[in-house]
């Protein structure tokens, strides 16, 4: 995952637009006998906009011969010069997450959320890294924040299944119930690694049936346990996971 050229590229333009923007002064409008071009009465547009493609010229050749060090360096450059900018330290931030840094991802995500808190990508990827952490705790944080901006299931499956890892167990329920009730639920499907590491895609009602029976497992209530993993195979007799766990009742 090293493609954020296209992402970085735009955010230049638009730094490119500011610098032209903040400028002073002002380039006044040209007439007959005034020469049509801002930038000799704007120098420091100018040189403005030759730093900036300095900086694009970098990112991209060290993105093109795989030395990301030296373009994370060009992002830096930007940011020290644009310290106002969410896009650019979002743009560090997935730039860390895709060479899985995640703790210098988690940081920079942080800093970005303290002065933009409803900042919906960032508390994404904050939530993905805390994940890969093992810090399940500020995990489940983010992706409630997350789930309150924008209603969405597969935010909230994230939430219930952090319950559960976290021996909140009333709560990992009640939010399975929740997402049981809703229409969308049937055509939702979610990645499991089965048993010889391989990926593979299974129902979330499935997934969400065998989440209750662990919860249920996991308080010593066996018959619910039970009644929980079969409806999940019910719905996908190939689920392992949910054989898995069957099989551990026995």
């Amino acid at each position: 995952m090293k493609n954020t050229l296209a992402t970085i590229s735009l955010i230049l333009c638009a730094c490119a637009a500011l610098a032209q923007k903040s400028a002073k002064p002002a380039a006044p409008k040209p007439t007959e006998a005034s020469p049509a071009k801002e930038e000799i009465n704007n120098p420091r547009a100018i040189a403005a906009q030759m730093m900036i493609d300095h900086y694009a010229r970098k990112y991209a050749v060290a993105q093109r011969w795989g030395d990301y060090d030296v373009a994370k360096d060009a992002l830096y450059d930007l940011i020290s010069e644009f310290p106002g900018n969410d896009s650019l330290i979002f743009a560090l931030a997935y730039f860390y997450f895709e060479n899985q840094k995640y703790t210098s991802c988690a940081v920079v995500c942080n800093d970005l959320l303290a002065r933009t808190p409803k900042h919906a990508a960032a508390l994404e990827l904050s939530a993905i890294s805390y994940e890969n952490l093992n810090i399940k705790d500020k995990a489940l944080q983010s992706y409630e924040s997350l789930y309150l901006m924008t209603n969405n299931n597969s935010n909230l499956y994230k939430m219930a299944s952090l319950q559960y890892d976290l021996r909140r167990y009333t709560e990992s329920l009640t939010n399975s119930d929740i997402l049981l009730t809703r229409p969308q639920v049937d055509s939702l499907r979610v990645v499991f690694t089965d048993s010889r590491n391989n990926s593979k895609e299974h129902p979330l009602k499935a997934a969400l049936h065998n989440l209750k029976g662990l919860n249920f497992k996991a308080q010593g209530d066996m018959v619910n346990a039970r009644k929980s993993f079969e409806e999940a195979l019910k719905i996908d007799p190939a689920f392992e996971a949910a054989k898995q766990n069957m099989a551990s009742l026995k």
